[in-house]
């Protein structure tokens, strides 16, 4: 290849048929494979009916300052090199964050192939607002430095996303009761993609005795913002009106404005179908 460039490609984060064809070919073609781990690219190769021609390294939070200048030397001689991490986007909770500051402060061609997100698709189906998010990554080990992390968290507004071991799921749920309130509304998402997947809705009380054992295999949690504990459906019910006024069926109205801003659908529907005939 001429002109050398670094891939940052997302894999799939349970299901290999969502791996995109970009990935494909690009497992397939690339000079040099830089991997989170080198036996789970072979194991997710294997599972694709891929075989890698280029040579594979490992790239590591452990090694990433020391590869650094092997990949970006790499694509300054035109080779391709693919970087990719164990599931989902590579710099997201994984390495490559300082290959990406270097390739940029060098001038060194660098893309991303776009994919499978935990943080994307737990969102997405953990039914509670989608508008505004923040993603925390892993919750700390640490009772203490959770603690704090929560406790500055308490007014952030956004939907808040964080990665969670299936070992302190328990804990963390029961810290998060506690500094965010036993009726915050929260979702567990446990095996996204997978033969096994499950989502788990409610207060943040409850789930934190649902999973107080642990839980098994990868698990994101999503958390309501502190504006949506605030919000009511009479905050909304003119919005409702105005759809439903401007043709949309009543419940649809209800159920748009609920998932923007995360009041109950049945709360929006019941409060608007009241000042409609109040009015």
């Amino acid at each position: 290849m001429s002109d050398g460039k670094i891939y940052l490609a997302a894999t799939p984060i349970g299901d290999a048929g969502d791996a995109t064809p970009r990935l494909r070919n690009l497992l397939e073609r690339a000079d040099l494979i830089a991997a989170e781990d080198t036996r789970r690219l072979l194991n997710l190769a294997s599972r694709l009916d891929i075989a890698t021609s280029g040579k594979i390294l490992a790239f590591h939070d452990h090694n990433e300052s020391e590869r650094i200048t092997e990949l970006l030397e790499a694509a300054r001689a035109g080779m391709t090199v693919l970087v990719v991490s164990d599931a989902g986007m590579p710099t997201v909770s994984d390495p490559g964050y300082r290959l990406v500051r270097e390739a940029h402060d060098h001038n060194v061609p660098i893309t991303v192939i776009p994919g499978a997100s935990a943080v994307l698709t737990a969102l997405a189906i953990s039914g509670l607002a989608t508008d505004r998010f923040s993603f925390e990554g892993f919750a700390p080990r640490k009772d203490g430095d959770r603690s704090k992390l929560f406790n500055d968290l308490v007014d952030e507004e956004r939907t808040m996303v964080f990665f969670d071991s299936p070992h302190r799921i328990g804990d963390t749920l029961a810290s998060m009761a506690l500094h965010f309130g036993a009726d915050r509304e929260a979702a567990v998402c446990r095996e996204l993609t997978k033969t096994y997947e499950e989502v788990k809705r409610g207060p943040l009380a409850e789930l934190a005795e649902w999973a107080a054992d642990g839980l098994r295999g990868e698990i994101t949690i999503v958390v309501s913002g502190a504006s949506e504990l605030e919000a009511n459906a009479d905050d909304y019910v003119a919005e409702v009106l105005t759809l439903a006024n401007a043709g949309m069926r009543l419940k649809a109205a209800a159920a748009y404005i609920s998932e923007r801003t995360g009041v109950r659908k049945k709360e929006l529907y019941e409060a608007a179908l009241a000042r409609r005939e109040d009015d």
